[in-house]
């Protein structure tokens, strides 16, 4: 069976409104949020808990998705990383700093593109740009 999921990017601003719009359509009948992490996303996608079986087919129907890539673009992921250097002591921030500078200098990935390349590993979800 293969189920369908609608993510209204119109309603992403950031990162925060992104999580929020994912545990909207994935973890309604959970009794816990998805946190604001690309790791629990990837293992969302995976299956087992939220609305996703397993490796059963899926559809993933994006709305608006050019609002989304704007929304969690260039600032928003800057901003991202900023906040992790800021927290020395929880994250590596020479590694995070790497990421920042291949950012500014149009080579590293924005939070979107990420997002993207974890739904894209995942080959039994088909998306579907609107």
């Amino acid at each position: 069976m293969n189920q369908t999921f609608t993510l209204h990017g119109s309603r992403i601003h950031d990162i925060s409104s992104f999580y929020q719009e994912v545990n909207r359509e994935f973890m309604a009948d959970e009794s816990w949020q998805l946190a604001e992490s690309l790791d629990a996303l990837n293992d969302m996608l995976y299956g087992g808990y939220g609305a996703l079986r397993g490796n059963e087919p899926a559809t993933l129907i994006w709305r608006d998705i050019a609002h989304s890539r704007a929304a969690l673009g260039l600032d928003t992921t800057r901003r991202f990383l900023q906040n992790k250097i800021a927290q020395p002591e929880r994250y590596n921030t020479r590694y995070i700093q790497q990421q920042l500078d291949a950012l500014e200098s149009g080579q590293g990935a924005t939070y979107f593109e990420i997002v993207m390349e974890i739904i894209a590993d995942h080959p039994n979800i088909t998306l579907q740009e609107a």
